[in-house]
Formats: structure tokens, sequence, C-alpha cells
């Protein structure tokens, strides 16, 4: 992985309904949300749907070197199905961002904990649906940046 300090990562978290995004700043020591982007899954097979398009027009906006995306892996470590989901949308959103890379990391439990810190604030409700999502991309992005550091 190229040096931290050096440019903003893009945290993506992709459900069925929403894609909450959340953003580094450039020194890569603290996350915090961006966006939700609602998932176009009306989109052609061939065509790019408008969530990968708007991803991909914040990775230009921010000047992102990277974007990380939450892989939701079992609490056994598996890959189920939403993992294979996740992984083919991370593969498209690859295609679409080229040359920016794309990086998976295990985001088990993010909207959980995301959850509970909003519910701790008072969030509840329809509120919280609207930023959970937001929430859970800054969960997946600041775990992956606090582990980086740790390994400088």
């Amino acid at each position: 992985m190229s040096d931290l300090s050096r440019g903003v990562r893009l945290g993506v978290d992709v459900g069925q309904v929403r894609v909450g995004v959340a953003r580094s700043d450039p020194h890569g020591v603290l996350a915090t949300p961006l966006v939700t982007l609602a998932r176009d899954l009306t989109a052609a097979p061939d065509a790019v749907p408008s969530d990968l398009s708007q991803l991909a027009a914040l990775v230009a906006e921010h000047e992102a070197v990277e974007v990380v995306v939450g892989l939701p892996v079992n609490l056994a470590g598996k890959h189920g199905p939403a993992a294979v989901h996740v992984k083919g949308y991370a593969d498209r959103l690859a295609d679409v961002i080229a040359p920016v890379p794309v990086t998976l990391t295990d985001e088990r439990m993010s909207t959980v904990v995301a959850s509970r810190r909003l519910a701790e604030r008072g969030v509840r409700g329809k509120r919280q649906r609207a930023v959970v999502d937001q929430a859970a991309a800054v969960e997946i992005l600041q775990s992956w940046l606090d582990a980086q550091r740790r390994r400088t």
C-alpha cells in the first residue's frame, strides 16, 4: 500500500437499496460521512448504473487515491451470498474508476455498530435509516485506516 499520509480515500458500504459513502482526510487519520446514494437496480446489464457513475464522480471530485469497500464476511469468517454480491459490485466499480484501486476489507458488524452509535446519540427511526449507510461507511473506512496505521 502507498503512504497513508498522502491522499483521500473513500469508504463504501454497499447495501441492497443504498450505498453509504465516507471520506478520509488527506492524511488518512479520520473518516467522515459524505453521502448516501440510491442503488440503481434498473440499469441495463451493459450500462453503468447511476450509483456507480455517482461514485466515480465522487472519486474525481475528492481526488481519491483509493476506494475501500466493505466486504460482508459472516461471523464464521466465510463469504456468503452478500459477499459475492459486494465483490461483483466492487469489480464493476473498479472498471469504472480505473486506474484508482478498489480494496475490499472485512466489514463484519459495521452496520450494527453504526446503528448502535447513532441510537446512543438519539438518532432513531427514519432519521437513522437516512444516515446509517454513511455511518457504516465511516466505520468501514476508519477501521481500515486504523489498521493501515498499525501496520506502519
